[in-house]
C-alpha cells in the first residue's frame, strides 16, 4: 500500500516584509507541500516577496496593532486555507529610551506591538491551530528577554512577557497537539535592528548574525518542535550568567559593556515591521 501523502505545511508569518520574517518565508517555502501566508504592513514588499517564493503564497497588509487586525487575518486564512499548521509570531520593534526619558508611553507602545498584538492574534487563530493539529506556534522573543540593558527596558519587558506567556501556553496547549516553541535571537542584522555600531567594530562584528540563522532556528522550533533556541546558540551563556552570577552581569552592564551593546534601531528612524 502506498504511504499516505504528507499533509501540507500551512504557515503564517508576521513581520514578513523584511529581516527575520522574510528569511523565514524563504526558508519555509522550501519545505515539501508548503503554503504560506505573509502578514506585515508594507503591501509592496509582501507582493514582491510572494512573487519570488517557490511555494503557493498569499499575503495581507495589515497593522497588527489595529483593533480589527486579528479578525482580518483569520478571515484571510479561512478564505484561502482549510488548515493552519504553523504560526510564526515574528513582528516587533524597539524604541530605545531610558524610563526617565521615555516613560510609560514608550513601554505602552512597545508592549502593544511586541506582546499584546501577539496575544490577540494567537487568540484569534488558536481554534484553527487546534483543529489542524499536530500544529505549532513559534514566538520570536529575544535574548533581551533574559538580559536587560539600560535604554532597552521597554523592549526587554515586552520580550520577558512574551517568553513567560509562551512557557505557560506550551503547557496548556500540549494536550491539544499544539506545540509552542520559542526563539531568542541576539544581534541579527535586519532593517529593524541594523546593529551598524557593532558591525563597524572588529571586536564586536562577530556577534552579529544574518537573519537566515534565525530563520533556521524558527524552522527548528516549529517543524521539529524544539522548545527553545538561542541565535546564535552561545547567547544562551548570557542567560546562564544572569541566573548564576547576577551581580557579575550587572557590573559588566553598568561598566561600559551595556553601552557598547546598546545600538540604534530601525524603528527610531523609520516605520517598523508589524
Amino acid at each position: 500500500m502506498p504511504e499516505p501523502a504528507e499533509p501540507p505545511l500551512t504557515a503564517l508569518i508576521t513581520g514578513a516584509s523584511s529581516g527575520i520574517g522574510e528569511a523565514t518565508a524563504r526558508r519555509l517555502a522550501r519545505e515539501p507541500n508548503a503554503r504560506l501566508v505573509l502578514v506585515a504592513r508594507r503591501e509592496d514588499r509582501l507582493r514582491s516577496l510572494a512573487e519570488t517564493l517557490p511555494a503557493p503564497t498569499t499575503f495581507l497588509a495589515v497593522d497588527l496593532t489595529d483593533d480589527d487586525a486579528p479578525e482580518r487575518v483569520l478571515e484571510h486564512v479561512q478564505a484561502h486555507h482549510e488548515r493552519l499548521t504553523l504560526l510564526v509570531n515574528n513582528a516587533g520593534a524597539s524604541w530605545r529610551a531610558t524610563f526617565a526619558d521615555g516613560g510609560y508611553e514608550n513601554v505602552r507602545r512597545t508592549m502593544e506591538l511586541n506582546f499584546d498584538a501577539v496575544v490577540r492574534l494567537t487568540e484569534a487563530l488558536l481554534p484553527l491551530l487546534r483543529t489542524s493539529a499536530p500544529s505549532a506556534i513559534v514566538n520570536v522573543s529575544s535574548t533581551a528577554a533574559r538580559v536587560a540593558r539600560a535604554g532597552t527596558g521597554a523592549y526587554s519587558a515586552s520580550k520577558f512577557a512574551l517568553t513567560g506567556w509562551s512557557d505557560a501556553l506550551y503547557a496548556e496547549e500540549k494536550p491539544h497537539g499544539l506545540h509552542v516553541g520559542l526563539v531568542l535571537p541576539g544581534f541579527i542584522a535586519t532593517e529593524g535592528f541594523p546593529a551598524a555600531e557593532l558591525k563597524a567594530r572588529r571586536a564586536t562584528s562577530w556577534i552579529v548574525a544574518p537573519p537566515e540563522r534565525a530563520a533556521e532556528a524558527i524552522a527548528d522550533a516549529g517543524l521539529r518542535r524544539r522548545p527553545e533556541r538561542y541565535v546564535p546558540r552561545p547567547y544562551a551563556l548570557a542567560a546562564a550568567v544572569r541566573l548564576l552570577a547576577p551581580g557579575l552581569l550587572r557590573r559588566v552592564l553598568t561598566s561600559g559593556g551595556g553601552a557598547v551593546l546598546t545600538t540604534k534601531t530601525g524603528a527610531e528612524g523609520q516605520q517598523e515591521d508589524r
